[in-house]
């Protein structure tokens, strides 16, 4: 089986193959056609087996192939990572798997300075990888705008 069947879209054919990604692993073969079709999924698999491209290309295939629903700046689709290290090894899967679209990403997460969170925030951005923790202080303080949320 292929990345193809799952007709994500060319630009995303293009970055998965670019990955030397050959054909889907268990998980992501499960998954994968489930999220396309508009289902919630739970999915268990050992570390290593493409949890994130999992759910990370079937939503960047679906951001990119419907238009924004309701308001057209605020954020579509937010990613909760329990914690820092894996919301930035979810935001580089994002970049490399969306290098070809026209979205914009920005992972929001403590341990760092807060500006230059806030600046990506500002400009409308389609997808937020975010902690908890960091995610709320930033909304506490009115930098987040998901009234237009669909993933």
């Amino acid at each position: 089986m292929s990345f193809r069947v799952f007709n994500l879209g060319p630009s995303i054919d293009r970055a998965i193959q670019e990955a030397e990604y050959v054909e889907p692993t268990p998980i992501q073969a499960a998954a994968i056609p489930k999220i396309l079709a508009g289902h919630d999924v739970i999915g268990i698999a050992q570390t290593g087996t493409g949890k994130t491209a999992a759910f990370v290309l079937p939503v960047l295939a679906q951001l990119v192939s419907k238009p924004p629903k309701g308001v057209a700046k605020t954020t579509r689709a937010l990613i909760l990572a329990p914690t820092r290290e894996l919301a930035v090894q979810i935001e580089e899967s994002v970049r490399l798997y969306s290098q070809y679209l026209s979205l914009k990403a920005v992972a929001v997460y403590g341990g760092v300075g807060e500006q230059p969170q806030i600046r990506g925030l500002r400009n409308r951005v389609d997808l937020v990888i975010a902690t908890p923790g960091r995610l709320l202080d930033l909304m506490e303080q009115g930098h987040a705008n998901f009234s237009g949320l669909e993933f």
